[in-house]
């Protein structure tokens, strides 16, 4: 079964003085969000959004989510799961590349390992369909810990 997910950008202009606005049209979530070069390339201009950071944010909720899964079904369902990720863009030769997603998780698992909580987020890590969509060429990096 596959399920599709729609989003839709509006650009106007060149790339360095035009702007942008998206959609998240299948969840019809907030209306439209800004996006633009500086937002992207340069000093964060709020509030406005960049690809970078919503490839974050999917990655930190995909993580939580198969995390999640992974504890439950393991006996050991996560009170708290705080999972953050910075993507890392960097000018290389022949333009921008997406170089490293590095996932930051605190979490809260009453009575589980160290042991085990360090292979149920190697496994998130690996097996999340974000992770997966990344591996190809972008470093991925996890710091967990349990708090």
């Amino acid at each position: 079964m596959a399920i599709d997910r729609k989003a839709t950008t509006v650009w106007q202009g060149d790339l360095q003085s035009g702007k942008g606005e998206f959609t998240l049209d299948s969840s019809q979530v907030g209306g439209t969000f800004a996006v633009s070069a500086p937002a992207r390339f340069e000093e964060q201009a709020r509030p406005q959004t960049s690809p970078e950071e919503l490839i974050a944010a999917a990655h930190s909720s995909c993580f939580s989510m198969a995390l999640s899964n992974i504890l439950g079904k393991g006996g050991h369902a996560p009170e708290r799961l705080e999972t953050s990720a910075v993507v890392t863009i960097e000018r290389q030769e022949g333009g921008f590349q997406i170089m490293k997603s590095a996932l930051t998780l605190r979490a809260s698992v009453p009575g589980i390992s160290r042991e085990d909580f360090r292979a149920a987020t190697e496994q998130a890590k690996a097996g999340c369909p974000v992770s997966k969509a990344l591996a190809g060429g972008l470093e991925i990096t996890l710091d967990a810990s349990l708090v």
